[in-house]
């Protein structure tokens, strides 16, 4: 058993990881005005997205590793199985992964990017057309 009680990252850290990923997302799909307006700028925008994306998801990688190994550390779903009766201990960890699911904007961060995406695609189809 892991002694070590996980929790969740203060809301500046979240929110700043949040923006990193919308710029991320927002540099990806700039890329097509920038190549029809500035091609100059597509390659500095494009290394903003990449790196963006690389700290971003490595990031989301970091938190899903984290509430895993909270899962397998304090057995929860085989005690939940087995209907056991869960600890004060187990019944922080589920609070911590549970306020982990709620504080995470990351439903925000993909609907976001949906609909970043539809705009890179009516730019593009306008930018073909015109």
């Amino acid at each position: 058993m892991n002694s070590k009680k996980p929790h969740t990252l203060p809301p500046s850290v979240i929110y700043c990881f949040f923006a990193l990923g919308i710029i991320s997302a927002i540099a990806f799909r700039a890329i097509i005005v920038f190549q029809r307006l500035e091609p100059s700028w597509v390659r500095p925008v494009w290394y903003v997205g990449v790196l963006g994306y690389m700290v971003f998801f490595l990031y989301r990688y970091y938190i899903a590793e984290k509430r895993k190994k909270a899962i397998e550390n304090f057995q929860l779903i085989e005690k939940l199985k087995t209907n056991a009766c869960l600890t004060d201990e187990d019944r922080e960890v589920v609070i911590y992964l549970l306020s982990s699911i709620q504080k995470s904007p990351e439903n925000v961060n993909y609907f976001i990017i949906f609909l970043l995406s539809i705009l890179a695609i009516i730019a593009d189809i306008y930018f073909a057309l015109s």
